[in-house]
């Protein structure tokens, strides 16, 4: 409901979208990750892996993002 859901189908709305029975609509999605201070890129990974990867870039600043990019670019010989 923070989120700006109707308080009579926001259980049966959250529960749809948790089950992938479809997605939500963009301004939803935006409206979800703002209250859930995630990024929306969050909401659609495929993976518990990738949603914590995700979380965890979104958490540095431009600097050291631009680090992990340049080292995941090069390839599996970075790491």
């Amino acid at each position: 409901m923070k989120a700006g859901l109707d308080e009579f189908v926001a259980s049966t709305r959250i529960n749809r979208y948790e089950r992938g029975v479809h997605p939500p609509d963009p301004t939803t999605a935006a409206m979800l990750a703002k209250t859930l201070g995630v990024p929306r890129a969050y909401l659609y990974a495929e993976s518990d892996r990738m949603a914590r990867m995700i979380l965890a870039f979104d958490a540095l600043n431009a600097a050291d993002q631009e680090k992990v990019l340049k080292i995941m670019q090069a390839g599996r010989s970075a790491f």
